[in-house]
């Protein structure tokens, strides 16, 4: 009889270098790919500090509640993630998960913008994107010109992209994932001076920093959100929207 093919599963965060993407999916027949920074309602562990970023704390809970199910880990730890993320692998590896630590740190081959700059939905342009990490396409939208700007890492709380107009372009982070250059710190920091632009960053994330200032810099909208966006966040976008 045939061996069934062997499906493993994989975890990983942030952007992981190609090559070891690659290496990986060459090396497994089947791979499930989980991608550990989303909120999948884990149970909190309590392994880090209460006031912490939120998507640390996804990564530890979420590998924790799926320990017996992951094969093994992949841990960017780079300038293309942050320091946070170094230290979640090193936690993991004590925790003693198989984790391969790597870097992606390119900033020299720039794939062309097409989904950040398109007209779709602000939540789709960030979905489409992430999903893109792992499986590689190349991908094309109807472009558009920009009434407002999203500057920032995917959200914990992802419904608030909703509240943004289709013509919301994407900046920051998110921007240098699309364009394959997540540890870009001048593209990360390019900013439209025309566009009304939203600076948002997880709460507790080193990141706060980069949104602060730049949104002084240009009148923008500063927002950190801890978990979800309450009324009051919410209803702040909204004004900024409607105003601006």
């Amino acid at each position: 009889m045939n061996e069934m093919p062997k499906k493993v599963k994989i975890g990983f965060w942030g952007y992981p270098n190609q090559n070891l993407v690659r290496e990986l999916k060459a090396k497994y027949d089947e791979i499930e790919w989980i991608d550990l920074d989303i909120d999948f309602n884990a149970p909190d562990r309590h392994i880090l500090p209460d006031s912490y970023c939120k998507i640390i704390k996804n990564i530890i809970n979420n590998a924790l509640q799926m320990q017996a199910e992951l094969e093994l880990i992949v841990a960017p730890i780079g300038k293309d993630k942050c320091d946070s993320g170094w230290f979640a692998a090193q936690l993991l590896k004590d925790m003693d998960f198989d984790v391969i630590e790597c870097c992606n740190s390119n900033v020299d081959k720039k794939r062309p913008l097409r989904i950040s700059t398109s007209n779709l939905p602000l939540y789709d342009k960030f979905d489409i994107i992430m999903n893109n990490v792992i499986d590689e396409k190349d991908l094309d939208a109807p472009q558009c010109a920009p009434k407002f700007g999203f500057w920032g890492v995917p959200p914990n709380d992802m419904e608030i992209l909703r509240l943004f107009p289709d013509e919301t372009h994407v900046y920051g982070w998110t921007r240098c994932v699309e364009s394959g250059t997540p540890a870009d710190i001048e593209e990360e920091m390019l900013v439209d001076p025309d566009v009304p632009t939203v600076f948002y960053a997880q709460a507790f994330c080193s990141k706060c920093q980069l949104a602060k200032y730049l949104a002084d810099k240009y009148n923008g909208l500063y927002i950190d959100i801890d978990d979800y966006a309450n009324n009051s966040i919410k209803a702040k976008i909204e004004a900024f929207l409607r105003l601006r």
